[in-house]
């Protein structure tokens, strides 16, 4: 039987992240998302909060993707 040369290596012991840790984070994350799926997904006409067409120019191609109708 083949003897390996290869020393064997200890594998780093994985401390768990507490929830209270996690928290801010995720609610940041979340409320980001959400401001970025109203953008993509309501940002035109009577819930504009932006005048004008930019918003909707630029997330145009991502509306279509995500399967927001928009005209």
């Amino acid at each position: 039987m083949a003897q390996t040369a290869a020393p064997a290596t200890a594998v780093p012991a994985i401390t768990p992240i507490s929830l209270k840790a996690i928290a801010p984070w995720a609610l940041f994350f979340g409320i980001l998302m959400l401001v970025l799926l109203y953008f993509v997904g309501a940002e035109q006409g009577a819930t504009a909060v932006i005048s004008g067409e930019s918003v909707h120019e630029w997330v145009h191609d991502g509306r279509h993707l995500l399967g927001f109708p928009c005209h």
